[in-house]
């Protein structure tokens, strides 16, 4: 089952204006729509201006230096890094539809192949002149009488007794020839294998020089396709390890910031990335956990007892608390990561649900990146938490505390057709659950998020109005 909703997000990878965005807790049946280049609009273009220009005004006084560092790795999040992820997707699928279409004709190649070897063994066998549609079409004419209640024709013509006998066997022989001879013609002429054995084996002969050169054309097509998109992951990582670099940068000169908007700036821009980068890992880790079941909701237990899904990605510096992280939550200890140990089945005083670990929830959807994500950082987190919409109360059912409080680390649930700041929709049948990332000091929140309308597994976006969903803390 997939969870879909409709609206402009910022994903790692930029702006996607797909309106598909497909998530559950049980399994995806729909496939993301492929990738679509498209021109930047006006006001997407103005936005990107807008933020640049909000940032800027955040690093005011931070020295030149950082400052570049902070825009520069801002550029490769927003701008350069998702245009190259679009292309080399782009090229991936052109690589592999060129190579399906090489493959498809080689076969068709080898079908003529052993058409043209078949043939000549006929033509050793019963001559080059044998007409096989007619001698084929008469043989099952002769079988449909065999075993019926007249015997075979032929041995009562025979076997007469007396001249009437004789004259309906005759007649019976006659209506076997014209069934023989009608039959063999229409089967020729429907299916044009009447012809001499000599001119269908040129005709082969002729169709096997065409698909010789049709299979050469296109294996070098596929070959050219595959090398462009050889090219295009290249430069995609070659952008990935040059924000790497400005992330280690930054991260050794934060100390440097002293304003509370700067610090604020540079976190979010080195959470991004790092998001970013936790995307390539798991795209780099082959998929490993997917759950092999794709046309079933999740509804009970997974037999499959011996999953056992990829380590989720290094977790990253745990973020400091602010002033935000407070209400509703009264005794509890937000820092992260937590203390549970992966695939703990009782934690903080309650049972978590973990029980078959990652193994419940689909590939590349919401709900799995939450249970990874959770999982990285030592919080609890269970295997059947249902579709996104579920989480809030499948987790009081087990103990979890549930607030409308955002802190760091905390699954975000977004209710069936809840509105989203105006922009977007939840789904009306599945909802949506993301974790936060971080709080800001303007009260929105960042999150991480899966989902297969996203071109990225995870995502991110920014949420405003983050009082108003619930989260599942511990």
């Amino acid at each position: 089952m997939s969870r879909k909703m409709t609206r402009q997000v910022r994903p790692i990878v930029g702006l996607m204006l797909a309106s598909a965005m497909f998530c559950a807790g049980g399994v995806a049946v729909v496939a993301a729509p492929a990738p679509q280049a498209h021109a930047v609009s006006m006001s997407e273009y103005q936005a990107k201006v807008s933020n640049r220009a909000k940032l800027k005004s955040q690093l005011a006084g931070v020295s030149s230096d950082l400052a570049d560092t902070i825009l520069q790795l801002a550029d490769l999040n927003d701008n350069q890094i998702p245009a190259a992820v679009e292309a080399a997707e782009s090229a991936q699928q052109a690589a592999e539809q060129a190579q399906s279409l090489a493959e498809a004709t080689t076969q068709r190649l080898q079908a003529a192949q052993q058409d043209k070897a078949n043939l000549e063994e006929q033509i050793k066998q019963t001559g080059s002149d044998y007409d096989d549609a007619k001698a084929a079409v008469a043989q099952l004419a002769r079988e449909s009488f065999h075993g019926s209640s007249t015997s075979d024709v032929l041995d009562f013509v025979t076997d007469s007794t007396t001249a009437d006998d004789f004259v309906n066997k005759m007649q019976s022989q006659a209506a076997v020839t014209r069934s023989e001879s009608n039959a063999a013609t229409d089967a020729a002429n429907e299916l044009n294998t009447s012809m001499n054995r000599k001119d269908r084996l040129g005709a082969i002969e002729q169709k096997i020089t065409q698909l010789k050169e049709q299979a050469d054309q296109q294996a070098a097509s596929a070959q050219q396709a595959a090398s462009e998109a050889s090219a295009k992951q290249t430069a995609l990582q070659k952008l990935r390890d040059e924000g790497t670099v400005k992330r280690e940068k930054l991260e050794s000169q934060k100390s440097q910031l002293t304003t509370q908007s700067a610090k604020e700036a540079a976190d979010i821009v080195a959470m991004k990335s790092q998001i970013d980068s936790w995307n390539n890992q798991y795209n780099n880790s082959n998929n490993a956990a997917v759950n092999p079941n794709n046309n079933q909701q999740q509804s009970r237990p997974n037999n499959n007892t011996n999953y056992n899904p990829a380590p989720a990605p290094a977790p990253a510096p745990a973020p400091t608390p602010n002033n935000n992280n407070s209400g509703g939550a009264s005794g509890m200890n937000y820092a992260v990561p937590g203390n549970c140990p992966a695939g703990s089945g009782y934690c903080y005083g309650h049972n978590t649900g973990n029980t078959v670990g990652g193994a419940a929830y689909p590939s590349r959807q919401c709900t799995l990146w939450a249970y990874l994500r959770r999982s990285q950082l030592s919080l609890p987190v269970g295997s059947y938490m249902g579709n996104g919409a579920d989480w809030a109360n499948t987790a009081r059912g087990l103990g979890y505390l549930v607030n409308n409080t955002p802190h760091v680390g905390a699954a975000m649930v977004f209710a069936r057709g809840q509105s989203v700041g105006g922009h977007w929709t939840a789904d009306w049948q599945y909802g949506h659950v993301a974790v936060v990332e971080r709080v800001n000091a303007d009260g929105s929140v960042l999150i991480s998020e899966g989902g297969t309308g996203f071109a990225t597994f995870p995502a991110w976006e920014t949420i405003s109005n983050a009082g108003a969903y619930q989260y599942v803390h511990y």
